[in-house]
């Protein structure tokens, strides 16, 4: 397979559209199901690198779950709690405590549940079955991995009413050194970004609490790896081998990193009990609980609640969270990790991140203000590492 036709590009109205090798040689992936298109390539290229730079640098089964060319999502295989079981409506699937592939989805996918809606699936290691019912019972429009079991390929091959892109390649692929693109007929090279993300980077810790602990520099590990595959200007919070919050392509880094704590906190906020006892229909789909629990916690929940909607949504009409519960279970929210893809210009990004718990901290650092950041820090007790990486991605 040298070539493929796709119906059109970003756009219906951008045709033709093809892909191909620059170089001539084969391809290092096959389609084994579906047609993916423009955007579907787009995503499963960079989703890949993601999971597959993860699993060398932690040696676990990663996941990521990409919307738009930045991943809405992304985790490692580690077990899930009953409560993230239950907000990531796996709780039901048999073995699914067996699967570490399978919690490295769930996780993924449960990061931004709405943002992950439609979403392309990067898989680190071979699909069993396990993780292909996850999917299967997900609205997501592809998948790539390195392989996939008789079992699961079956599942895949399902969805979409048969139409499901199904990626596989080569895990052993690596590009040329040198990246081309074309840009209004104008042809852009440089080098491939082959930067090594690793425990290496967090040498440097400039602040004066420097008690990295080792699941802190897996979460940053997480957090950079997330950030050097996400549109630039980013910001990832990170918990437990996933990213809860990731705020992408803002113009503004204070943006990025109000947008990925906004995401964390709703994170958070999903596994309180309330929202765990939410009585919602029985015959109600998960898309639709996803939007029902994020206008819970919304500024929209007495609309949500008031007669002739919340029957649509809930089989008894529940309570209103209070802001006072809502403080009280954000206290909990503690040792989150973050990553910035480039330095923090001013502390305003410090203080926005202490709100939502972040105790550990990595960036390149090199700001004319980099003293006042690391002040900051101080006064909370953070731990941050400057890594003198830029990972900027467009």
């Amino acid at each position: 397979m040298k070539d493929i036709t796709l119906k059109y590009g970003c756009n219906p109205n951008q045709s033709p559209a093809r892909v191909t090798m620059r170089s001539g040689a084969d391809f290092p992936l096959q389609v084994l199901n579906g047609n993916p298109g423009y955007i579907n390539f787009l995503d499963a290229l960079n989703a890949w690198q993601l999971v597959s730079h993860l699993r060398r640098a932690l040696d676990l089964p990663a996941a990521a779950s990409f919307k738009h060319v930045s991943p809405a999502g992304a985790a490692v295989g580690l077990p899930l709690s009953d409560a993230l079981k239950r907000i990531c409506f796996v709780d039901d699937i048999p073995g699914i405590d067996d699967s570490p592939l399978a919690c490295a989805y769930a996780r993924a996918r449960g990061a931004d549940r709405l943002s992950s809606f439609g979403d392309f699936i990067a898989l680190s290691d071979t699909c069993d079955a396990v993780t292909a019912s996850v999917i299967g019972r997900e609205v997501s429009d592809g998948v790539i991995a390195p392989g996939y079991d008789a079992a699961a390929l079956e599942i895949l091959k399902k969805k979409r009413k048969g139409n499901y892109a199904v990626l596989r390649i080569d895990g052993d692929y690596v590009p040329d050194p040198v990246e081309t693109r074309d840009v209004f007929g104008i042809t852009l090279s440089q080098r491939y970004n082959d930067s090594l993300i690793d425990e290496t980077l967090f040498q440097n810790i400039v602040t004066i609490n420097k008690d990295l602990s080792s699941s802190a520099r897996r979460d940053l590990i997480v957090a950079l790896c997330t950030l050097k595959y996400t549109q630039s200007n980013s910001v990832c919070f990170v918990k437990d081998g996933q990213v809860i919050g990731n705020g992408a392509g803002q113009q503004s880094r204070v943006h990025c990193t109000r947008l990925a704590g906004d995401k964390a906190d709703l994170w958070h906020m999903r596994q309180h009990p309330k929202v765990l006892a939410l009585p919602f229909r029985h015959d109600l789909g998960r898309p639709d609980r996803d939007n029902a629990v994020d206008t819970y916690l919304s500024q929209g929940a007495r609309e949500l609640l008031s007669n002739g909607f919340w029957q649509q949504m809930f089989s008894v009409r529940p309570s209103l969270i209070t802001m006072q519960e809502k403080q009280d279970w954000m206290k909990n929210m503690k040792d989150i990790s973050l990553g910035s893809d480039a330095f923090f210009p001013f502390s305003d990004n410090v203080e926005r991140a202490h709100k939502s718990g972040v105790k550990f901290i990595a960036q390149p650092g090199g700001s004319r203000r980099d003293a006042q950041v690391i002040d900051a820090c101080d006064r909370y007790g953070m731990v941050m590492a400057m890594t003198g990486m830029r990972l900027f991605h467009h």
